[in-house]
């Protein structure tokens, strides 16, 4: 027997906005339906946690927001309930292994990201999505304490591939690596990522993770489709994303988070 859902889990970009980062009013309605339902709505996302909070007030979310993959959850006051932090050694290897590649490093310590260059690719365009400026460091070496996420940046996809392989078979279980686009390369800890999301707030909530739906467009969505109930890929996600989860929708540009709602969990 099928449980009913309790609770909708969606990704951010790609997903619940369209490609310039806005929220369509057919996404508002859908997830006031979700509110009117009695089903509750939360976000996760790679974003930073103050690249969430601006989603609390027009979609009125009450439920923890899970920043940087999982690795941090918070409250939409800030509060942070949980964080998971990369090891100091590890940390340190993934900024040796991210430039052996020729990936722009990045560090994620708190509420601060460190990045060499702010000119350099995709840095001013996390900027203007994420809402914070980030702080140009030279010596990145010096801040892989307290790290709760780090990036590979490169338009390279052989070498971001690379590393990713690289990364994996030197310490695969010492942190969770995973693609929330298709130019970024994030680590986390090794229990930072969507599934582990999907757990908190079953475990949250006191229901079931099959009682939780979970939208979603990258391979670091894939392992929250693994573990809810019913899993919805968008129309803009790669073909091996759409193959993990229960229903395809269309693309983030064409409606796709607002027709997964009515057509897949409020149907």
């Amino acid at each position: 027997m099928v449980r009913p859902i309790k609770l909708v889990l969606s990704d951010v970009d790609g997903t619940l906005v369209t490609s310039d980062k806005t929220l369509t009013p057919a996404t508002l309605e859908a997830v006031a339906s979700l509110r009117e339902a009695g089903v509750l709505f939360a976000i996760t996302s790679a974003r930073p946690p103050r690249g969430l909070v601006a989603f609390v007030e027009p979609l009125h979310l009450v439920t923890p927001l899970g920043a940087f993959n999982g690795a941090t959850m918070i409250l939409p006051n800030l509060r942070v309930l949980e964080e998971k932090l990369i090891d100091d050694e590890s940390a340190l290897a993934t900024l040796e292994v991210l430039e052996d590649f020729g990936l722009a490093p990045w560090v994620y310590t708190g509420a601060h990201w460190y990045v060499r260059d702010a000119a350099s690719a995709h840095v001013h365009h996390e900027s203007q999505s994420c809402q914070c400026e980030p702080e140009p460091l030279d010596h990145l070496a010096s801040v892989t304490t307290g790290v709760s996420k780090m990036v590979g940046v490169s338009d390279d996809e052989a070498a971001s591939a690379g590393a990713a392989r690289a990364l994996n078979d030197r310490f695969g279980h010492r942190v969770s690596v995973s693609r929330s686009q298709s130019y970024f390369l994030d680590v986390t800890h090794p229990d930072a990522n969507k599934g582990n999301v999907v757990r908190f707030l079953a475990q949250h909530y006191d229901i079931a993770t099959d009682e939780i739906a979970t939208i979603g467009d990258m391979h670091n969505d894939v392992s929250m489709f693994e573990v809810s109930g019913l899993s919805i890929a968008m129309g803009n996600a790669l073909a091996e994303v759409q193959s993990a989860a229960n229903y395809v929708t269309s693309s983030n540009n064409d409606e796709g988070f607002a027709r997964a709602i009515t057509e897949h969990v409020l149907a």
